[in-house]
Formats: C-alpha cells, structure tokens, sequence
C-alpha cells in the first residue's frame, strides 16, 4: 500500500488536484477501482500538507442484486462519510427507453446524477478510480478505432456543471497493483449486475469482443516482449511533436493543418538530411 499511496500523492501533486481546505467526493461503486482510490485519498488525508476532507458516494440506480452495505461498513472503517443516493437510471435505460446500446446513456445519467448530487451538497471536486492501464488503452483505441489522437486526462472541468472538477489520483497506478490490494485485502463487495459490464468498453468491460479487452490484450502481449511499450505509450501524450503531425483540432473544436504556416516554418531537420 505505501508503493501505491506513494504514487497518488505524486500525481495529485504534479497534477494540482487537490487545494486547501476542499472536500474531495470519491464515486464509489464498491468495484476495486473506486475502493483504493477511496482508501488511498482517506489515508493521505492524514500526512498531505495541504488539509483536505473525503467524503464517498454511492449511486444506486436501481439494478437489481445490489447490495451496498458491505462498502458502508468500509467507509465507517476508514473514518469517512458515505453518502448513498437513490436515482431511477436502470428503470429508464432498460424500461422507459428500453436502449438497444444502453451504456453510453447510462454512463451521462449516472454523471449528470452525481454532478447534480455533489453540487447540492456544496462539494465541487468528485475523484473516480480511472488508472494507469486505463489511460494507455484509452490512448490506443483512440488511434485504432477514433482515428485521433486525445487520452485520459488526469483532472478535467466540467463543462455542464460549472465549477465541478474531476479529478484521477490513480492515473499512475497499474491495474495488477489494484488487483494485488484487492486480493491481499480480501475486499470483494461489489459484483456489477448489470448484463452489460463486462462487454461494454466504457464500463471496462474486459470480455471477449469488446475493444478495451482487445487492446488490453495487445498491450499485454507486447509487453511482454518489451517492458517499456506501456511506459512509451503513457509518455507519448507528454512528448507530442507538433511540427511533425498532419494536423490538429483545438478545444473549440476548430482544425488545423500543418500546411496553415508551412510556408513561414524553418526547414526541418528531417528534410535537411
């Protein structure tokens, strides 16, 4: 665990996440993402030189076979206030809307539903438990399968919520670490009963067919020929050369390409040689 509180304490201080005297909510879904980020951000809490509070919250959405009791018990263990809210997002996905491809409305349900939760509570930075391996496989299926070049970001604005931050402690922390903590711990809460999870990308899902798994799988597979292939891909968004792309899009959505200055750019060195 100190390898790993070691970890989140360096990103939430390279990235800014966290100011004095804010209260950080951790989305918890009792899976073992959202349960170390919860863990992590309670202990350091303790140590971290700027004061900060933790608060959990849990949406219940109505699907059925969840029970979140045991990640009550948890949050009381670690000294930390839970809150669980009620929200009727099963209910309209599956029977109202009854959507043929339900995750992509779920997941904006389940966001707007929390944002909305948060802000009503005075609380304006909501930390999810998004890590490493997310992060270099959301880059690769951007390339493969969005023909574009985007990742991750480690903490994001709101666009529809004015002044609510996401933020991502874990965003150095490798998916077996987590599994490692989960296992050594023996904290197995929560089993999503949502028929879909596994299949769906966005969820992370991890079975066969879904693209995350596919390019989990690959990632897997290449590592184990060269170490670094993760490491290389997770840097790759840090060392962007921007003379040498074709072309870009800024946030407002407006495209650029290389040949807009070429006539005013200096020789390169590659056409030098």
């Amino acid at each position: 665990m100190q390898h790993i509180l070691g970890l989140v304490r360096r990103c939430v201080e390279d990235y800014h996440m966290i100011e004095a005297g804010e209260t950080v909510a951790v989305g918890v879904s009792g899976g073992k993402d959202s349960l170390l980020t919860l863990t992590a951000l309670a202990r350091l809490r303790a140590f971290y030189p700027l004061p900060f509070q933790v608060e959990a919250i849990t949406l219940e959405t109505g699907m059925p076979g969840m029970d979140f009791t045991p990640v009550a018990d948890y949050c009381a263990a670690l000294d930390v206030p839970y809150t669980r809210i009620s929200v009727p997002v099963y209910d309209i996905v599956f029977n109202e809307r009854k959507e043929k491809n339900p995750c992509s409305l779920c997941a904006k349900l389940r966001r707007g539903s929390l944002h909305t939760a948060l802000t009503e509570r005075g609380i304006h930075k909501i930390a999810l438990g998004h890590h490493y391996d997310d992060v270099i496989e959301t880059i690769l299926m951007g390339m493969l399968w969005g023909a574009q070049i985007q990742t991750m970001m480690p903490k994001l604005k709101s666009t529809n919520f004015p002044g609510m931050e996401l933020i991502r402690p874990m965003y150095y922390i490798r998916e077996q670490d987590i599994i490692h903590w989960r296992d050594y711990n023996d904290l197995h809460f929560i089993n999503c009963a949502c028929r879909l999870t596994e299949s769906c990308a966005s969820c992370g899902g991890t079975e066969q067919g879904s693209k995350r798994a596919e390019v989990k799988r690959l990632i897997a597979f290449l590592e184990k020929r060269d170490a670094m292939v993760g490491i290389n891909l997770f840097r790759s968004m840090q060392n962007v050369a921007m003379p040498m792309i074709l072309g870009y899009k800024t946030a407002d959505g407006v495209h650029h390409s290389f040949l807009d200055n070429y006539d005013d750019a200096k020789a390169s060195k590659e056409g030098e040689e």
